[in-house]
């Protein structure tokens, strides 16, 4: 006997929405309707968390959850009381859903059911809210971005009455009372998107963008050098960097990076722009109280910072003396940390190819610094420092064997 036998079970949500779009579905969950925990736990079935009725699979540990609604009774992501019941129908279970597209359902021998108008916006590439209770999750808006990004190469554009509804909900401050783990949850996703550029533009459009990430915000508007950058809006050229960091790489640290190397833009004093003397170190300034704020991973704060600082080194490798590049390598950690290096050079290679007619372009500084970090690399230290009269030189010695190295491998990197 299957641990479902006689329970009214309906596949739900993205597995539906996905299948009908033609793309993998990566995950199935289904709904209970009729049922009690008490029932479920007998069939096998373990209950997870405590605060919605959702318990796994015995065989093939898929998410099932008892039909339920949800009633708003305070303000943010964890003002809601869910309200679990054998009566709650299928219908009343999907109308608390985000989107159309999500409140889909299936029963088990495959038909469809639709009571909110999912299928047509599917056909027609519409995100559109599925009730007024939308209102009351700010995630949503978040959530909506990131559909945005994943979608966007079907074309699927926004409702207008949805996207007025989200406006109202920024002006409402419902996105002020976000908790900061879940803001960097949702952006995380969408920086793993294939074009998340989208995912900052309907946070724009609708207002949160400011109140999320000011500092990535103020990038609009602001001018850069047309002869390096075409695309001459700072924004614009950020949008640029963090698509074709995608397009280079699947490590979310690099896009991240990606994002924020050129923070320090917004703040340039509007005396000296399009200029922007001594961004970097502001960039790492706003880096950090970005990821304070929002309590990023060390891991990726740490690639974050030293892309913001050294980019504009990488850029200008050919024309930096040994000691200027020596600097830049131990600065990066690049002896200790190779892999994390490799990757900052990625995330430069995306701010290059990031402009206006740059995308196809060749980044040979990244292969360079790959080879001068790797003969600095091969430096016996250990010998150095044993060769050493006194171990109060040792420092000065290594130093200076790595930088007869990293002259001579400059020298064959510029065929002199």
């Amino acid at each position: 006997m299957s641990a479902t036998d006689g329970l009214r079970t309906y596949l739900v949500g993205g597995a539906v929405r996905d299948r009908l779009l033609g793309r993998a579905v990566s995950e199935r969950d289904f709904v209970v309707v009729g049922a009690t925990p008490d029932e479920l736990l007998s069939r096998g079935f373990q209950q997870v968390g405590k605060d919605f009725p959702v318990f796994l699979h015995p065989q093939t540990k898929d998410e099932y959850a008892l039909a339920r609604t949800e009633r708003k009774t305070a303000p943010g992501y964890h003002g809601f009381a869910v309200h679990a019941d054998p009566e709650i129908t299928l219908e009343e279970d999907l109308q608390r859903r985000d989107l159309t597209i999500n409140a889909l359902a299936e029963d088990p021998s495959g038909v469809l059911i639709d009571p909110y108008g999912g299928l047509a916006d599917l056909q027609a590439r519409v995100l559109r809210h599925v009730s007024p209770a939308f209102a009351e999750d700010p995630v949503r808006i978040l959530r909506l971005a990131r559909f945005a990004a994943r979608f966007d190469d079907l074309g699927f554009r926004i409702a207008p009455e949805t996207m007025d509804l989200m406006r109202e909900m920024v002006a409402a401050g419902e996105v002020d009372a976000l908790v900061p783990e879940r803001v960097w949850q949702e952006l995380a996703r969408a920086l793993c998107e294939d074009r998340p550029s989208r995912f900052f533009e309907v946070l724009r459009d609708c207002g949160a963008l400011v109140r999320l990430l000011p500092e990535v915000d103020r990038l609009w508007g602001v001018p850069q050098p047309a002869k390096w950058h075409p695309e001459v809006d700072t924004g614009v050229h950020v949008m640029l960097v963090i698509d074709m960091a995608a397009r280079l790489s699947p490590d979310l640290g690099v896009r991240f990076a990606a994002l924020c190397h050129d923070l320090g833009k917004g703040t340039t004093p509007t005396e000296i722009l399009p200029s922007h003397r001594g961004h970097e170190e502001r960039s790492v300034d706003l880096l950090e109280a970005v990821c304070e704020r929002l309590r990023v991973p060390v891991r990726f704060r740490e690639l974050a910072r030293i892309t913001a600082r050294y980019h504009g080194l990488v850029h200008k490798v050919d024309e930096l003396r040994a000691t200027t590049i020596l600097d830049l390598l131990e600065g990066a950690d690049a002896f200790r940390r190779p892999e994390r290096f490799h990757r900052m050079l990625t995330a430069c290679e995306a701010d290059y190819r990031g402009r206006t007619g740059y995308a196809d372009r060749d980044y040979p500084q990244g292969e360079t610094l790959r080879r001068l970090q790797a003969a600095v690399a091969a430096v016996d230290v250990g010998a150095v420092a044993r060769a050493a009269r006194e171990p109060r030189f040792i420092p000065e010695h290594i130093r200076a064997a790595r930088i007869a190295v990293l002259k001579t491998a400059m020298r064959s990197d510029r065929g002199s």
